[in-house]
């Protein structure tokens, strides 16, 4: 499968690796993710994903900082109908859960810090099972055909509670969502592959997936390494795969990056690109040279052997 062309999603065209937003306003000021944003447009990606409450827990923010600077970002240059925008709803301190009154102010409030009329894809970030699903699907519904919103996304929903958002919508005639963001990668698989999963379950109700943590945290990207001590912003986020099975991965995927001479991001990548089911995983850059490997991952074949080593040594750390 070729990673050079886009990937079609209802009436969208994807390119096959995401650019994930949680980092700017974050670890990326705004001149920084201006230029990581500019470089990922001009190298062929198309699509931008962020969320209302990225980065609430960065001290001094409150969520909508991330928006805030995509939105500027979009007002300052030409670009907005080249780019797949991607926004998620439930997590902002002060506009939590999935009510219908918090989705409509939510919303608003998350069009006019992206400084554009309607977004692509909006997602239910989180379930809240405090609402009724009914409530939370009549209010996407509604800003859909406001044309507020184009399409709905589910970000976290266990199959269960896919399989009744989507009985919903049918029984209210409203549009059903067209894809799924779950927490995918090398090593974390079991939630999504295999009977019953996310996979299965987006597959037979006709949704793309869309993976986050793609990287693990940055596990993956090969910058920690067996008995050296894990530090940094997401040490926490790492702390399950410090095992020699996990470091096992590891070291495959470094070696195959060695042999196509790219970044050990890039192939891991590459791998969960080609999954069945993944539309586009995401990936995040707080700079040029960690967008690096993303760009590469927009076209990076692996050979069968390749694909079947990087399974193997994973299927060997699973969880």
């Amino acid at each position: 499968m070729t990673g050079t062309s886009t990937r079609a999603l209802a009436d969208l065209q994807i390119s096959p690796i995401g650019l994930g937003g949680n980092v700017f306003g974050w670890t990326a000021d705004e001149a920084a993710s201006f230029d990581v944003l500019d470089a990922y447009l001009d190298a062929g990606g198309n699509l931008v994903d962020t969320a209302d409450g990225y980065s609430y827990w960065a001290p001094g923010n409150s969520g909508g900082e991330s928006e805030t600077v995509i939105g500027n970002w979009l007002s300052s240059r030409p670009v907005r109908d080249r780019i797949v925008l991607a926004t998620k709803v439930s997590t902002k301190p002060d506009r939590p859960g999935l009510s219908a009154d918090n989705v409509r102010l939510a919303l608003e409030e998350s069009l006019s810090r992206l400084r554009t009329d309607t977004i692509d894809i909006y997602y239910a970030h989180f379930d809240d099972k405090s609402t009724p699903l009914e409530e939370t699907v009549s209010a996407f519904e509604k800003a859909r055909r406001a044309g507020r919103i184009k399409h709905v996304g589910l970000s976290n929903y266990a199959p269960e509670r896919i399989r009744q958002w989507f009985a919903i919508a049918d029984s209210q005639g409203c549009a059903r969502p067209i894809v799924l963001q779950p927490h995918y990668n090398l090593l974390h698989r079991d939630d999504v592959e295999g009977p019953g999963g996310r996979g299965q379950t987006a597959d037979e109700l006709g949704m793309g997936m869309m993976p986050y943590f793609a990287l693990a945290a940055g596990f993956l990207t090969g910058k920690y390494r067996r008995g050296e001590a894990v530090d940094g912003e997401r040490a926490g986020m790492v702390a399950d795969y410090q095992r020699p099975e996990c470091y096992d991965v590891v070291d495959a995927v470094v070696q195959v990056a060695e042999a196509h001479r790219v970044e050990p991001a890039a192939v891991a990548l590459a791998w969960l690109r080609d999954r069945p089911g993944v539309t586009a995983p995401l990936a995040s850059a707080r700079n040029l040279r960690q967008l690096a490997p993303i760009v590469d991952a927009l076209t990076l074949e692996l050979d069968e052997e390749e694909i079947r080593t990087l399974t193997r040594v994973s299927d060997a750390a699973r969880l």
